[in-house]
């Protein structure tokens, strides 16, 4: 079996206080990458003091270490999406591995991801479930799939590469556990500034050829105060408070995003069945943007479109029927889109 070259995209922003531990683990791994990118959106902090130092005593204990560092500096900083963007686009190697400066890599991540793509010609990106961790490292008792309440079906469908219906309904892939082929920036560039990367890289992936959840919790994601990206079971109070968000600037969010999505599809001349599918959930989400500010009146557009099966096809079924009945109108959206966050996505909606 051929070995396929490896690359690591590590972003960084003040991550001094927990990024040795993971550059020690990117350094461990077997086989070890050919590149550490590093892209630090202006870090104030020791962050690549902290990293240099870890990467030239790697270097001391181990002179055959294959592994090239490179530091980019952005300054203005990019905000996430954007610097894992142009991060990726600096990698080298036929495999990239994401990664966060706060998480621990388990021995074997790399092995265990890089040989579902050996397996696959036609897998585009690989994910796992993840460990999550506090502050200090300590187990909080539960893996990231847990958290965002990943059902047996949705698990057995990224397990066997059927993730576009999964994907379509809600995003479950997230940044810090994924891999992907170098070949898939080519469809997936530019990144819409609507999306966070790891949905947007998943979603096309899925659209052109595979994706596939490797079961096994392959590092520790670490949960702290300030994750810019976090996991976390959802309580009874924020499943509350989710009814209670306005609903005009979320909905138009998602239609926003999944409108993008369907016009790449067509630009990428996708399959008709694939493209059926984009085209689909972006008319769902437009109906969803649609429907009227009084929620008395909402009743017979979401009843038709949970009786059609469009909410289960296209969202998470009765949890955005029950959200599309409750939760109050809000102010009408002013459509200027800033980079998005993980508050504005899919992951983890669980109402």
């Amino acid at each position: 079996m051929v070995e396929l070259s490896i690359s690591v995209a590590l972003c960084t922003r003040d991550g001094a206080q927990f990024v040795a531990r993971q550059v020690q683990s990117i350094l461990r791994q077997i086989p070890a990458p050919i590149e550490l990118i590093v892209g630090d959106d202006a870090s104030t902090d020791d962050t690549l003091a902290v990293i240099e130092r870890e990467f030239d005593a790697a270097k001391a204990d181990d002179a055959g270490l294959p592994t090239r560092l490179t530091i980019i500096r952005r300054d203005p900083p990019l905000g996430v999406t954007a610097n894992f963007a142009a991060t990726l686009a600096e990698c080298s190697g036929e495999l990239i591995a994401l990664s966060d400066h706060d998480d621990v890599w388990m021995p074997g991540k790399l092995a265990a991801l890089a040989t579902a793509f050996a397996a696959d010609p036609e897998l585009l990106l690989a994910h796992s479930d993840a460990r999550l961790v506090d502050a200090g490292g300590a187990p909080l008792g539960l893996t990231l799939l847990d958290a965002l309440e990943v059902t047996r079906a949705e698990r057995a469908a990224l397990a066997t590469g059927d993730a576009l219906p999964v994907l379509l309904r809600r995003n479950l892939v997230t940044g810090a556990t994924v891999m992907l082929r170098r070949s898939l920036l080519e469809s997936a560039a530019p990144i819409p500034r609507e999306w966070v990367h790891d949905e947007w890289l998943a979603a096309i992936a899925a659209a052109v050829g595979r994706v596939r959840l490797v079961p096994e919790a392959l590092i520790d994601y670490r949960q702290h105060e300030t994750n810019q990206i976090g996991a976390r079971r959802p309580t009874m109070a924020d499943r509350l408070a989710k009814l209670r968000e306005p609903q005009a600037a979320r909905a138009a969010r998602l239609a926003r995003r999944a409108a993008l999505l369907a016009e790449r599809g067509r630009a990428l001349g996708l399959g008709s069945e694939v493209q059926r599918r984009l085209d689909a959930k972006a008319e769902h989400e437009a109906r969803r943007a649609r429907l009227p500010r009084a929620r008395i009146a909402r009743v017979p557009a979401v009843l038709v479109g949970a009786l059609t099966g469009r909410y289960s096809r296209y969202s998470r079924g009765a949890v955005d029927v029950l959200r599309d009945l409750a939760t109050p109108a809000g102010p009408l959206p002013v459509m200027t889109l800033a980079d998005t966050d993980r508050a504005d996505s899919d992951q983890g909606d669980a109402a």
